[in-house]
């Protein structure tokens, strides 16, 4: 007869896990390079700027045991700007979607406003929530160890794990962690699927991360960018893509278009170069700029743009 250990062991090998977890934690602390270096693949666009992510993204690791549906959200901060408000809304509204949480916090820096909104809007939660501590490469490891002491009591977490996203340390253990507290389940999307969003969706956010590292002050944060066309041809393995970029103002549009052109060009080909790395075909895009006075308040036009009520 088969022992009962050698069952077990045996059990463990043929269960198969899915389920969903949601990155929360405030602007700019790594969340979209957890996602994409969980995922292997860029899904979500990550820059040195807060606020880059608008939207929940998703993004699906599978592996022999398991199918890990990771959404990766905007982060979350006290805000009164209309566009603000929608984007913590779509985050804090994860929460009821998954089945663990990853708070995301990071290791050089103290917790503050925007992390104990977190905590509060957690706190009551029927949920298992970890604590992921992130960029332990910039600090000594003493001090992590006292960081550590210092927020396990801030929420009953049940892990705590620290990491560093960028440079991938430690985040196989997150992953293990993870799938000792899934559920058993099905796969819900086929094995050769790393992300539900669609490709009009990538492009535009591919052109907006190009806005976002070459532009400065106000122009990130009141761009918006549509996706006017996409039209795939076969035969001469091309996609022609057509995109325009919002801004509020006509001082903006001038900035993204640039002297002669040149700020545009710059954007267009850096945007285009990274379109035929991610989907691997040759990309032919137009870039267009149009102003739409104070879009980032009009509720109406947020709606347009994609930045849905929650």
């Amino acid at each position: 007869m088969t022992g009962r250990g050698e069952e077990r062991v045996k059990e463990e090998l043929t269960l198969f896990k899915s389920g969903f977890i949601g990155i929360l934690g405030r602007p700019n602390v790594g969340k979209s390079t957890l996602l994409n270096k969980i995922i292997g693949e860029k899904i979500a666009i990550a820059t040195h700027k807060p606020q880059t992510t608008r939207n929940k993204i998703t993004g699906i690791k599978n592996t022999e045991k398991c199918q890990f549906v990771f959404l990766d959200t905007p982060g979350i901060h006290v805000t009164k700007s209309p566009l603000n408000r929608q984007m913590v809304a779509t985050a804090i509204s994860t929460i009821a979607d998954v089945d663990v949480v990853l708070f995301l916090t990071e290791a050089n820096s103290d917790l503050n406003d925007d992390d104990h909104f977190i905590i509060r809007s957690l706190k009551d939660k029927k949920i298992p929530v970890f604590l992921v501590i992130n960029k332990i490469d910039l600090i000594e490891k003493t001090a992590l160890l006292v960081l550590i002491d210092n927020l396990r009591h801030i929420l009953p977490f049940n892990e705590i794990v620290p990491l560093s996203a960028l440079r991938g340390f430690n985040v196989d253990t997150l992953l293990d962690v993870i799938w000792n507290i899934l559920p058993e389940g099905p796969k819900y999307f086929p094995d050769d699927m790393v992300t539900e969003s669609s490709e009009r969706f990538l492009a535009a956010e591919i052109i907006r991360e190009k806005i976002t590292l070459m532009t400065s002050q106000e122009i990130p944060y009141s761009s918006a960018v549509v996706v006017d066309s996409f039209k795939e041809d076969e035969r001469k393995n091309l996609i022609r893509i057509q995109a325009t970029i919002n801004v509020e103002k006509q001082s903006q549009k001038g900035i993204v278009i640039g002297g002669k052109g040149s700020m545009l060009k710059r954007i267009g080909t850096q945007a285009r170069l990274e379109m035929e790395r991610f989907f691997g075909t040759r990309i032919y895009l137009e870039l267009f700029v149009s102003v739409k006075k104070e879009w980032t308040r009009d509720s109406r036009m947020l709606e347009e743009f994609g930045y849905r009520k929650r």
